[in-house]
């Protein structure tokens, strides 16, 4: 599978999708990470993430080479899979941030990857997951062609509990599915969006899920 293409062609909103991910991190995700510590961001993308979060150290690694081209000179990039991630030694990281990723791998794929993020946190280490939810978007989870497994927060709790990790927060219903669904994509919607939970039962496909390592 072309990675490139499928990027090029999926992901053709990168300036709407940096204005959503500037608001997401800024008043979400960065209250989950400190100022000085290591992040890692797994299939990383065009750096919506990791371009916008504030840490001491920040790493990223994906398949797609021509993610590079879109991440802050401040990030260490590897072009790598996340089921051998050999550029990086063990205990070495203390945040990992994972989006819309474990439905694009197979499960042998999910447990090698899991793996890897134990051997390279450090003990008490967090995961960052944001997880599209099959029980609350199963009418469109097949709508890319490049979604092989189906998962949800039951699955995702089962299996990182499996490999060493204990689950510290769980928001069932948080995002929509996608960024080309048809709600609003301003700033001051996201802003709003993100200040009214109650909303987010409503429109939630998504699941934010942070778990510890042991």
């Amino acid at each position: 599978m072309n990675l490139k293409n499928i990027y090029k062609t999926r992901f053709n909103n990168i300036e709407e999708r940096k204005s959503i991910w500037k608001v997401l991190v800024k008043d979400f995700f960065q209250k989950f990470i400190n100022d000085d510590e290591v992040v890692l961001d797994i299939a990383c993308g065009y750096g919506e993430f990791i371009n916008e979060i504030n840490c001491g150290k920040k790493y990223a690694i994906d398949l797609n080479s021509d993610s590079a081209k879109y991440l802050n000179k401040s990030i260490t990039f590897y072009c790598q899979s996340s089921t051998k991630i050999k550029s990086i030694k063990d205990n070495f990281i203390d945040k990992i941030f994972i989006s819309n990723f474990f439905e694009h791998l197979a499960r042998e794929d999910i447990n090698l990857t899991i793996k890897e993020c134990h051997r390279v946190l450090k003990k008490g280490g967090q995961i960052l997951i944001l997880q599209p939810n099959i029980r609350f978007c199963a009418n469109d989870y097949w709508m890319f062609f490049d979604h092989v497994t189906p998962i949800d927060d039951r699955a995702i709790e089962e299996v990182f509990s499996s490999h060493g990790f204990q689950l510290k927060k769980r928001i069932l219903r948080f995002l929509p599915f996608t960024t080309k669904s048809n709600l609003p994509k301003s700033s001051i919607f996201i802003k709003i969006y993100l200040g009214l939970p109650f909303l987010w039962r409503f429109f939630g496909q998504q699941s934010f899920l942070l778990f510890e390592k042991l």
